[in-house]
């Protein structure tokens, strides 16, 4: 047995709906895992909750799950010591003399994220720390920030060509049945397609919008109202607490430098450690004995895209703390105890957050693991629905976009859908075109389109999931609500989805990038003209 069918719909069904009746996200992730223990235990209890804890401590006994929640963790103890010293306000204080506004400190924060394209969880984090202080200065809801720094994490990652994601899809395509026929490198492949990736472009396209034109609709206009109105950053009665949030020390020996210098260390040092970590794995002993050789194996490029980032952004806080912690005594910022109870203070501030990602890690466990495996076999179930029924080649993109769309959304990882969905895809886009008899460049743009729906797909459940990572990790970056953020992403991530969708489907019939584009810009200029008037939406 491949899958549960039908009834792999339940846990991520149950967890979202729960999410938003209690308002509390871990509960509901809890139970969300549960029922999915229940069906793999085919109804018994005892075996349900013993699988159950086994999943938890197994999702944080994964080497890359551990690495990633002790980088969140020591990032709060690095955002202690910020707050403590005064040196995050201070740098708002000064930052905020240079932008002048809302809109100026919004697109900051854009920028910032556009130029930390690296990681996804670093971009979240590092950007939403640094941005934080700035937009509250100008009362910028926490929502809204926290829908930036989403909107600049996987989307942005899914375009730069240096990246963990790339070498994450080039891997699987040039893996895939059927590649081999293109007569073109993996790289090629990926920087042809990227054109295509129309929810990931569509995206960006969306927070120039909303900065510039102020064009919020949905909950995030309710939220951007109740700050500006009142300044109450965040609505904690109607969505619950926040996470990763501390309260700003005012130390009048603190300059904004004191701000800055732990952050570019911890860039420093993680754009270093990308490659190192690639070098050093590269060491097996036996033809490469010495770091020089490993450096010499491979290129700057190779080292980048085929590093393991979870050790690169480890190790790059473990330094960026030490010297930070130096560097604050010897500005005599803080004593040693002030420095314990920071370290400390930060790391509780990313206890709850650090409990919805083991929770998340768990649940997308339980969802896409096999039966064999133990779990329920969702997005297997899901894309033999497509695969089995059919459908002409122009069809084919708009199917793929949605199909790995819900996959990501109810799994809550972008990656797990690429795994799942381009060996899938890759084998039907090229046998379709070769029985069309399409030219060379038509059966490529086909080709490009049909994978880069799958990447679009996957990106838009990564950026809208209430259970993805990246989601949970921008809510703790901005210090939001995190169902707050759901609530007010959601709308955005689901026009943007749809204009995606009306590109597909044009760019299917004429096998053209510019047709597809032509469509989904009909869609979103209306779309932004008429949303934000729309008073109940």
């Amino acid at each position: 047995m491949e899958h549960f069918g039908m009834w792999g719909i339940i846990p991520p069904l149950l967890t979202i709906v729960l999410a938003f009746i209690t308002k509390d996200v871990i509960v509901s992730l809890f139970l969300g895992i549960l029922s999915g223990c229940l069906i793999v235990a085919g109804g018994n209890p005892g075996a349900a909750v013993m699988n159950l804890t086994d999943l938890i401590a197994g999702s944080l006994a994964d080497g890359w799950n551990i690495r990633i929640f002790l980088f969140c963790g020591l990032l709060g103890a690095l955002v202690g010591m910020l707050s403590k010293t005064g040196a995050a306000q201070a740098f708002g204080v000064w930052m905020s003399k240079k932008l002048k506004n809302g809109t100026a400190s919004q697109f900051a924060t854009f920028i910032f994220g556009l130029i930390v394209f690296i990681d996804d969880y670093f971009n979240s984090l590092t950007v939403g720390t640094v941005m934080r202080p700035i937009n509250d200065k100008h009362k910028v809801a926490r929502a809204k920030l926290a829908y930036i720094l989403d909107s600049t994490a996987a989307p942005v990652c899914i375009l730069a060509p240096i990246s963990s994601w790339v070498v994450t899809v080039m891997s699987i395509v040039r893996g895939a049945e059927g590649f081999d026929s293109l007569g073109i490198s993996d790289f090629e492949f990926f920087i042809r397609a990227i054109p295509y990736n129309l929810y990931a472009l569509t995206t960006l396209l969306m927070v120039l919008a909303i900065i510039f034109f102020k064009s919020d609709f949905g909950a995030m206009k309710s939220s951007e109202k109740l700050a500006k109105e009142t300044g109450a950053l965040w609505n904690e009665g109607v969505y619950g607490i926040i996470s990763g949030d501390l309260r700003q020390e005012q130390d009048t020996r603190a300059k904004p430098v004191d701000m800055l210098v732990p952050i570019l260390l911890l860039i420093v040092f993680a754009v270093a450690f990308f490659p190192i970590v690639s070098w050093l794995n590269a060491m097996d002993g036996e033809s490469i004995q010495t770091f020089s050789q490993a450096a010499a194996s491979m290129s700057l490029r190779d080292a980048f895209n085929n590093t393991d980032s979870s050790y690169a952004l480890f190790y790059s806080i473990i330094f960026t703390l030490a010297l930070t912690y130096v560097y604050y005594l010897f500005r005599r910022l803080m004593n040693l105890k002030e420095a314990s109870e920071a370290v400390r203070d930060g790391i509780k501030s990313m206890v709850p957050a650090l409990i919805i990602l083991a929770m998340a890690w768990s649940i997308g466990t339980v969802i896409k693991s096999s039966p064999e495996d133990g779990g329920l076999g969702l997005g297997r179930y899901l894309s033999e629905i497509v695969v089995g029924s059919g459908f002409p080649l122009w069809i084919i993109p708009a199917i793929v976009f949605a199909l790995s769309a819900l996959i990501a959304f109810a799994t809550g990882t972008s990656w797990g859908t690429f795994g799942i969905m381009i060996p899938l895809v890759m084998p039907i886009a090229v046998g379709l075109t070769q029985g069309a008899g399409l030219s060379d460049s038509a059966a490529l743009n086909a080709v490009f389109m049909c994978i880069a729906a799958v990447l679009g797909g996957a990106v838009f459940g990564d950026h809208a999931s209430p259970i993805s990572d990246t989601t949970i990790l921008s809510s703790t970056g901005a210090a939001c609500p995190h169902l707050e953020h759901v609530a007010t992403q959601m709308p955005y991530a689901l026009f943007a989805a749809a204009c995606s969708l009306a590109g597909f489907i044009l760019g299917g019939i004429f096998l053209n990038g510019f047709a597809a584009w032509i469509a989904v810009l009909a869609v979103f200029i209306p779309g932004m003209i008429l949303l934000p008037k729309i008073k109940k939406l």
